[in-house]
């Protein structure tokens, strides 16, 4: 993560000998990212279709915790599956508050997201924009991360608040290889829309590129499988595609982080 670092310098008179004082490091950051995936898969179900994926992002903390940023992808399913004449972005903006709980080695994050789906629907087609708040602890490498709906749209689905997802992650370095390994678990129930709930679940390797030189730092590799018990009947795009979303399937990706 780059840091915005402010230097002071005094300078003395003649006679005087030069003060140097030590650097001061700004309580701001900003990062960025960007990537390219051959399908975008968020919590077990593709919201491509099984096509690629390019996806960026843009992220502010401050050293209190506080953070916020904004992401984006382009996706399928606005058109394929919930109906809109035209539609294939997706934006997130986001904001939390994260740190360490004393000293037990607890760190906790909490926050909301808003996710946009900008296009045109047609007259009683559900919109897709959803509110989500949510609760992560982490410890080590483990996560357990709660999920709550307050719009009454969930991912295009209608009288959805109160919905929940609840997911629980590890990610374990391989000592100091730069390979990553990881793996998820995860339940999403679906508030008046009970036949839309499903576990999935994915494992997953991740390589720091940088550990072949500097020029490839901020660069990662990954591979990742996925699958859930979605229900075909209740998740499959509508004619004349008919891609499963929520079919297994593998996915591999490059990104860059700044």
């Amino acid at each position: 993560m780059k840091k915005l670092v402010h230097a002071l310098v005094l300078t003395g008179l003649v006679g005087v000998p030069t003060v140097a004082m030590a650097a001061e490091e700004s309580p701001h950051s900003l990062s960025a990212n960007v990537g390219l995936y051959s399908d975008y898969v968020f919590r077990g179900i593709s919201q491509t279709g099984g096509d690629p994926a390019i996806q960026g992002g843009l992220d502010y903390s401050h050293s209190s915790g506080f953070y916020l940023g904004t992401w984006a992808s382009n996706v399928g399913w606005l058109e394929d599956f919930q109906g809109y004449t035209k539609g294939n972005m997706e934006i997130d903006v986001y904001g939390g508050f994260r740190g360490d709980i004393g000293q037990t080695g607890l760190t906790f994050d909490v926050g909301a997201i808003q996710y946009m789906y900008p296009g045109d629907r047609p007259a009683g087609i559900t919109k897709a924009d959803t509110t989500e708040v949510y609760a992560a602890l982490g410890w080590k490498w483990f996560t357990a991360k709660y999920s709550y709906y307050v719009s009454d749209e969930v991912f295009g689905f209608a009288n959805a608040d109160g919905s929940d997802y609840l997911g629980i992650s590890a990610s374990v370095p391989v000592g100091e290889t730069g390979l990553t390994l990881g793996a998820s678990w995860g339940t999403f129930k679906f508030e008046n829309n009970g036949a839309q709930d499903y576990d999935d679940w994915k494992v997953s390797a991740a390589y720091d590129m940088g550990k072949l030189g500097s020029v490839m730092d901020g660069v990662t590799i990954g591979v990742a499988y996925t699958d859930t018990d979605a229900n075909p009947a209740n998740w499959t795009e509508t004619a004349p595609n008919t891609e499963f979303l929520g079919d297994s399937t593998t996915t591999v990706w490059i990104s860059k982080a700044f």
